[in-house]
């Protein structure tokens, strides 16, 4: 099959657990990948940190010798200032300094940096106050959806991830294109995101990200579990809201040719991030389409499999103009089951 050729992605930075090289991963994809994207050890994001203590040390040892190794290939650095929350100081000239400083950490060690990505709007002021050459990109954690909401903040952002909930309506997306074109801005998408359509739990369970150093010291709630899809899953007739979602398969990644400067993968805690890569490099993906996903429900699911060699000819085209009005419709409800494989 074709490569995507047009769409280029921004992939999260991760040491993998399997053992295999991540500067290798982005050798091998090189021609494809644009952007790699990372928060620094240690530092609230919209993912758990990568260290603490000792550990964190090491964490930031070989992220500096990677990130300077990965920018001489060519790709660019997008440094993540994307947590939910920064308590007391998220206005404050401690956040400032602290901003600061970890952005001059990572020019100084990589020889430059391209793009942060931050959820905060006092995080995008400082960034145009200091680094007025570095992009400052909205996150997707910010729900931003629509050219009028972009507009409200078009001093402080130079380009915008497009809200996940709303990427699959095309003519939406198109639109929201228009204008990013026409005001000078980059548009984004999330490709593989795991979560529920306009999830009700988002804001909980991103701001208990953010104060993850605070909740792991802290006693948990017995048989409390902060998850609103894992509690969804347990029920199999309730699955087919995982169809209902935001992602888009790899071979749908050329509708948004033309509409999306970079698509993001979501790798930064992935199992497997080299076939995650891989899937959308090529637009095609042989296997379960839920092993692609972060998070991925794949354990959820076991021993079925969504399987994504079955989806019919015209998913995309019924998907990206139902409009979502999924109460009012039962396609996916009756196309679920004829996804699964029992392995």
């Amino acid at each position: 099959m074709k490569k995507n050729g047009k769409i280029k992605f921004a992939v999260g930075y991760q040491e993998p657990e399997n053992g295999e090289d991540f500067l290798s991963i982005v050798e091998d994809y090189r021609g494809h990948i644009s952007e790699i994207y990372f928060a620094w050890p240690g530092k609230a994001s919209g993912r758990p940190a990568l260290g603490k203590g000792r550990e964190a040390e090491c964490s930031i040892e070989e992220l500096e010798y990677n990130i300077s190794e990965i920018r001489k290939m060519g790709v660019k650095l997008d440094l993540l200032f994307n947590a939910a929350c920064y308590g007391g100081k998220a206005a404050s000239k401690e956040l400032e300094k602290e901003v600061v400083t970890t952005a001059k950490r990572v020019i100084d060690v990589a020889g430059g940096l391209e793009i942060i990505t931050t959820s905060s709007i006092a995080i995008a002021w400082i960034f145009k106050k200091h680094f007025p050459k570095v992009e400052v990109r909205a996150s997707v954690n910010m729900k931003i959806g629509s050219p009028e909401s972009m507009s409200y903040v078009s001093e402080l952002f130079d380009s915008f991830h497009l809200q996940r909930d709303v990427q699959r309506n095309i003519s939406h997306a198109m639109e929201t294109k228009k204008w990013c074109k026409e005001n000078g801005k980059k548009l984004c998408i999330l490709a593989n995101s795991g979560c529920l359509y306009y999830c009700p739990g988002q804001l909980f369970h991103d701001n208990l990200v953010a104060h993850d150093s605070e909740v792991s010291g802290k006693e948990g709630i017995d048989g409390f579990v902060p998850h609103v899809c894992w509690n969804l899953f347990k029920d199999p007739e309730k699955r087919s809201a995982i169809l209902k979602a935001t992602w888009i398969r790899p071979e749908d990644m050329k509708n948004y040719e033309g509409i999306a400067d970079v698509a993001k993968l979501a790798t930064r805690i992935h199992s497997n991030p080299r076939m995650v890569i891989d899937a959308y490099v090529n637009g095609r993906h042989d296997g379960n389409l839920l092993d692609l996903f972060e998070p991925t429900f794949s354990m959820a699911l076991a021993p079925e499999i969504v399987s994504n060699s079955k989806f019919p000819d015209d998913w995309f085209r019924k998907t990206s103009t139902c409009g979502h009005k999924c109460h009012k419709c039962e396609y996916c409800d009756e196309l679920y089951p004829k996804l699964l494989e029992r392995l």
